[in-house]
């Protein structure tokens, strides 16, 4: 460790720290040959490192062994894996070649760099779509699972120091963790992670509704505690009784799990009513986990009433990520309801490590069902017509959906998403068994292809000769893979009518005496404003358009069309983007300068003078100007970031007044509409455009919508509002 002596005293403290404590952990899972390699990933990684080496401005050595110490305590990850993580960036900043690399760290380890720096270069923002990025990310699930392991990991780490970041560097992280990196995390298993992930993000792109959720969950902490102990009291003596070695924990739900909630039911935070979960761990043999956990249900509910439709299962038929666990939701005296997590110490590990704890219990059920995901996805990825968008949302959709299970003829068991049909279940089997389907035979009864399968569904496809894809079909299933299928047959027909399309307009051309070239097709797929030809001979073929209009427009001496498309996004953007930047520099700056560049301030969070702001690039009406913290902000930012302009106001401009929504409630006492009406209107002299107030039970819930000149007007007007007898609360509606 005599390398680590050229660093300043400070430095030094910091990196041994962080260096002891990763030893530490990896002495107790590694043997002697693990653990040297960590000692020697180390050494290599000091050895091309500088005293002013940094990564977002934490010290190089400082930052890796972080995420090293992060990737083996919290993700179970190998020696190669913890190799790789003290690795990676290092290699990318310095340039360490990787033949280097592989000599002194071994093979593996430098393929697991290889492959991390490949998905490192993949700028999700960028103009060829994030979900095209998506797809290249999942593929390198195909050579190392490592490598998307220790992505999620090094994301969560790089989340957890948001604080050093610049809010437009924490807003597009926080998209894509949101986007990309949570569902991948949920479906491999890692919902601590998860969950994590998502409330970091939620706590830069919903700040308000995050810090709200926090404060409640903290004042109400000391209530919780004792609820926790006294419902675990008498469950702890029976558990003892029986000689469970048993470990019980009490914990609340995620933040972004209860806004969640609260969004879906739209209901207060008071009102959800499982805001936080009981989770028994039991030690037992492998032979008896499933008998143990059934046994701890009954001694659980010999003492509080379940409610049978709240029960999970999933010991008998493991999730697909490999969660196993039995779930069931009890009512304790006086109405409150509690969710009961029952599971081993085994399945605990897995549950909280995902993927990389199989590899401790490789063989043991569940890790067949990762390993069909993972093929799956394989599968879907690397078939060339697949739709990468399809993927994607498969993967935000099913991070918080159930599975059903269902069985083939056969009587062997397939697991889809909840809502799926028989036509999902029939385009899993085989393209051409999805393609040819017209029902289905629903345990012995027949049904159509828009049945929506259940759990326990024992299912035979129908097929027929004279069944085809149609377009609505991509509304009844739900799977990307059967989606991917659907279009890919569809686009394989339209082809074999456009050529027979294209027969059709030769002939009519040779009877027209007009000659059947280029310059002739262009002009008329430009006056029908076809995409290209496959569209205009699809038409043809299908009567979609009219012949003769095609022989009038050639046989005139109407002078072709121009040989450019009227808008083209990408150039359209480009010339806004610059018009802006020539005006501005860097920034958008708001005010009468820019006259001859179209903008508006979105309706869909009415920005005003003193928000912080950004520009959005759309394609026919201009500029519009969101607010950092609006709705649609990380939807775009996420999206189509290529198409953000930087926005500033400019300060000197005070004239302007911009519309603000307020949501007023409080206790309905005699004339406060009144007394509301003239400290806007009288004491600050605020012009009103609407006020609505509607009383319920002694309360008042009103909006009222007002024209102010900036954010500290705003905040004077709330502080004034405040003070009015009766008024509670007031929040600033996004639209």
């Amino acid at each position: 460790m005599e390398l680590i002596e050229r660093y300043p005293e400070a430095i030094q403290k910091k990196i041994l720290s962080q260096f002891r404590g990763l030893i530490r952990i990896c002495g107790t899972e590694f043997d002697k040959s693990g653990l040297a390699l960590v000692r020697k990933s180390f050494e290599f990684l000091l050895l091309h490192s500088t005293e002013t080496t940094a990564y977002h401005g934490i010290h190089l050595v400082e930052y890796s062994t972080g995420l090293a110490r992060m990737a083996v305590k919290e993700l179970g990850l190998d020696a190669i894996g913890v190799s790789a993580s003290l690795l990676i960036h290092g290699v990318e900043q310095q340039g360490i070649p990787l033949e280097e690399l592989k000599s002194e760290v071994g093979e593996r380890t430098a393929t697991v760099v290889e492959e991390l720096l490949k998905i490192s270069g993949l700028d999700t923002s960028a103009k060829k779509g994030q979900a095209e990025n998506m797809r290249n990310l999942v593929l390198t699930l195909a050579s190392d699972f490592r490598v998307i392991l220790l992505k999620i990991a090094e994301r969560l780490y790089l989340m957890r120091q948001l604080e050093i970041l610049d809010e437009n560097e924490q807003i597009a992280l926080s998209c894509e963790s949101r986007f990309i990196y949570s569902p991948l995390a949920h479906r491999l298993g890692l919902y601590n992670i998860m969950l994590e992930m998502e409330d970091l993000s939620m706590s830069v792109l919903e700040k308000e509704a995050y810090l709200s959720i926090a404060e409640k969950l903290e004042a109400s902490t000391q209530r919780r505690n004792k609820f926790i102990r006294d419902f675990i009291e008498p469950l702890q003596k029976d558990l003892e009784k029986e000689k469970f070695r048993v470990e019980i924990k009490g914990r609340p739900k995620a933040i972004s799990s209860i806004w969640r909630k609260m969004c879906k039911q739209k209901v207060e935070f008071e009102e959800v009513y499982d805001k936080f979960a009981i989770r028994i761990i039991i030690d037992t043999p492998l032979k008896k986990e499933k008998a143990d956990c059934w046994r701890v249900y009954s001694i659980i509910t010999d003492h509080y009433q379940p409610n049978p439709e709240r029960l999970r299962d999933w010991i008998s038929v493991p999730k697909s990520n490999g969660y196993e666990s039995l779930h069931t939701t009890v009512v304790i005296p006086g109405g409150d309801w509690v969710e009961v997590q029952i599971r081993t110490a085994r399945m605990n590990e897995i549950a909280e490590k995902g993927l990389a704890a199989h590899w401790k219990y490789k063989g043991i059920k569940g890790q067949a069902g990762i390993d069909q995901w993972i093929e799956r996805v394989r599968e879907t990825l690397e078939n060339s017509e697949m739709d990468a968008s399809n993927l994607m949302e498969d993967l935000k959709l099913s991070q918080f959906s159930k599975e059903i299970f269902v069985f083939t003829p056969n009587g062997d068991l397939k697991k889809f998403p909840e809502n799926a049909t028989v036509l999902d279940f029939a385009f899993d089997i085989h393209s051409e068994v999805g393609a040819s389907c017209a029902g289905a035979r629903v345990n012995g009864k027949n049904v159509p292809i828009r049945y929506i399968l259940k759990n326990g569904d024992k299912v035979e496809i129908l097929r027929s000769k004279n069944q085809k894809p149609k377009m609505d079909w991509l509304n009844v299933v739900v799977t990307s893979k059967a989606k991917g299928k659907i279009k890919l047959a569809l686009k394989e027909a339209k082809l074999k009518e456009a050529e027979h399309g294209k027969e059709i307009l030769k002939r009519r051309f040779r009877n027209w005496k007009i000659e059947f070239d280029d310059n002739s097709v262009r002009r008329v797929i430009q006056r029908f404003k076809y995409r290209d030809a496959i569209d205009l001979y699809f038409d043809v073929a299908t009567e979609k358009v009219d012949l003769l209009e095609i022989k009038e427009l050639l046989s005139s001496n109407e002078k072709a069309v121009e040989n450019k498309p009227e808008k083209i996004e990408g150039k359209a953007v480009e010339r806004l983007v610059s018009a802006a930047s020539a005006e501005s520099g860097d920034f958008l700056v708001i005010d009468e300068k820019l006259a001859n560049i179209d903008y508006k301030l979105a309706p869909c969070c009415n920005p005003i003078l003193g928000d912080s702001i950004f520009g959005f690039v759309t394609i026919s009406s201009g500029i519009s100007i969101h607010r950092m913290n609006c709705p649609n902000a990380h939807q775009m930012l996420s999206r189509y970031g290529y198409r953000v302009v930087k926005a500033r106001w400019n300060n000197t401009d005070r004239s302007a007044f911009f519309p603000v929504t307020l949501r007023i409630t409080g206790m309905d006492d005699l004339g406060i509409v009144s007394n509301i009406s003239d400290v806007i209107s009288k004491d600050l002299q605020v012009n009103m455009r609407s006020i609505s107030i509607d009383s319920n039970d002694g309360m008042f819930d009103g909006s009222i919508t007002l024209f102010v000149k900036d954010t500290k007007h705003l905040e004077a007007l709330t502080r004034k509002l405040k003070k009015v007898k009766g008024v509670m609360n007031i929040k600033r509606l996004e639209h």
